[in-house]
Protein backbone atom coordinates (compact mmCIF):
# COMPACT_ATOMS: atom_id res chain seq x y z
CA UNK A 1 0.00 0.00 0.00
CA UNK A 2 1.57 3.37 -0.94
CA UNK A 3 0.20 6.38 0.69
CA UNK A 4 1.38 9.45 -0.49
CA UNK A 5 1.44 12.07 2.37
CA UNK A 6 3.00 14.86 0.55
CA UNK A 7 0.39 17.94 -0.23
CA UNK A 8 1.63 20.65 -1.81
CA UNK A 9 0.17 23.54 0.37
CA UNK A 10 0.13 27.35 -0.82
CA UNK A 11 0.26 29.21 2.61
CA UNK A 12 0.95 32.38 0.39
CA UNK A 13 -2.37 33.75 0.40
CA UNK A 14 -2.45 37.92 0.09
CA UNK A 15 -5.46 39.66 1.83
CA UNK A 16 -7.38 41.46 -0.71
CA UNK A 17 -8.33 44.63 1.70
CA UNK A 18 -9.21 48.02 0.79
CA UNK A 19 -6.65 50.47 1.87
CA UNK A 20 -8.82 52.82 3.01
CA UNK A 21 -10.28 50.46 5.48
CA UNK A 22 -9.74 51.04 9.03
CA UNK A 23 -9.53 48.10 11.18
CA UNK A 24 -8.97 49.35 14.53
CA UNK A 25 -7.19 46.11 15.74
CA UNK A 26 -5.29 47.89 18.16
CA UNK A 27 -7.77 49.88 19.83
CA UNK A 28 -7.33 47.94 23.15
CA UNK A 29 -3.92 49.21 23.40
CA UNK A 30 -4.56 52.83 23.27
CA UNK A 31 -5.62 52.63 27.09
CA UNK A 32 -4.43 50.86 30.17
CA UNK A 33 -6.05 51.50 33.36
CA UNK A 34 -3.59 50.99 36.47
CA UNK A 35 -4.69 48.03 39.09
CA UNK A 36 -5.42 50.80 41.93
CA UNK A 37 -8.11 52.08 39.94
CA UNK A 38 -9.89 48.31 39.78
CA UNK A 39 -9.65 47.86 43.74
CA UNK A 40 -10.79 51.44 44.49
CA UNK A 41 -14.04 50.27 41.94
CA UNK A 42 -14.27 46.98 43.44
CA UNK A 43 -13.84 48.65 47.04
CA UNK A 44 -16.31 51.14 45.79
CA UNK A 45 -19.28 48.55 44.41
CA UNK A 46 -18.40 46.42 48.39
CA UNK A 47 -19.46 49.39 49.73
CA UNK A 48 -22.77 49.79 47.69
CA UNK A 49 -23.60 46.47 48.16
CA UNK A 50 -23.44 47.22 52.21
CA UNK A 51 -25.59 50.65 51.75
CA UNK A 52 -28.07 48.80 50.01
CA UNK A 53 -28.03 45.67 52.58
CA UNK A 54 -28.81 47.99 55.01
CA UNK A 55 -31.50 50.44 53.42
CA UNK A 56 -33.24 47.19 52.38
CA UNK A 57 -33.25 46.48 56.25
CA UNK A 58 -34.57 50.11 57.16
CA UNK A 59 -37.92 51.39 56.94
CA UNK A 60 -37.80 54.19 54.43
CA UNK A 61 -41.59 53.92 53.14
CA UNK A 62 -41.59 54.90 49.21
CA UNK A 63 -38.07 55.18 49.19
CA UNK A 64 -36.23 52.23 49.46
CA UNK A 65 -36.85 51.44 46.27
CA UNK A 66 -36.04 54.15 44.81
CA UNK A 67 -32.73 54.21 46.89
CA UNK A 68 -31.90 50.93 45.92
CA UNK A 69 -32.44 51.18 42.13
CA UNK A 70 -30.12 54.53 42.10
CA UNK A 71 -27.38 52.49 44.07
CA UNK A 72 -27.79 49.63 41.36
CA UNK A 73 -27.40 52.11 38.56
CA UNK A 74 -24.24 53.59 39.83
CA UNK A 75 -22.97 50.37 40.20
CA UNK A 76 -23.80 49.19 36.94
CA UNK A 77 -22.39 52.49 35.70
CA UNK A 78 -19.19 51.65 37.28
CA UNK A 79 -18.70 47.95 36.23
CA UNK A 80 -20.01 49.55 32.16
CA UNK A 81 -17.35 52.04 32.38
CA UNK A 82 -14.75 50.69 34.56
CA UNK A 83 -14.37 47.12 33.99
CA UNK A 84 -15.89 46.76 29.88
CA UNK A 85 -14.01 49.41 29.30
CA UNK A 86 -16.62 51.09 27.82
CA UNK A 87 -15.27 54.55 28.29
CA UNK A 88 -12.64 54.08 25.82
CA UNK A 89 -14.90 52.72 23.20
CA UNK A 90 -16.05 54.55 19.88
CA UNK A 91 -18.96 57.64 20.22
CA UNK A 92 -21.05 55.29 18.19
CA UNK A 93 -20.92 51.80 20.66
CA UNK A 94 -21.52 54.14 23.20
CA UNK A 95 -24.96 55.82 21.55
CA UNK A 96 -26.58 52.11 21.14
CA UNK A 97 -25.38 51.13 24.73
CA UNK A 98 -27.54 54.56 25.68
CA UNK A 99 -30.40 53.80 23.19
CA UNK A 100 -30.74 50.15 24.85
CA UNK A 101 -30.74 51.66 28.50
CA UNK A 102 -33.28 54.15 27.69
CA UNK A 103 -35.36 51.41 25.72
CA UNK A 104 -34.92 49.38 28.73
CA UNK A 105 -35.78 52.56 31.24
CA UNK A 106 -39.03 52.84 29.01
CA UNK A 107 -40.20 49.10 29.63
CA UNK A 108 -39.23 49.43 33.31
CA UNK A 109 -41.35 52.66 33.75
CA UNK A 110 -44.28 51.04 31.56
CA UNK A 111 -44.34 47.70 33.59
CA UNK A 112 -44.32 49.78 37.06
CA UNK A 113 -47.26 52.27 35.88
CA UNK A 114 -49.13 49.09 34.41
CA UNK A 115 -48.72 47.42 37.78
CA UNK A 116 -49.42 50.79 40.03
CA UNK A 117 -52.90 50.89 38.38
CA UNK A 118 -54.13 47.19 38.88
Amino acid sequence: MNLNLNHNLNLNHSLNLDPNLNLNLDHTQNHSTPYGVYILVWLGLLTLTAITVTVAGIDLGNYTLFIALTIAAIKSYLVITIFMHIKYEEAIFKVFLLVSGMTLLIIFVLTFVDFSYR
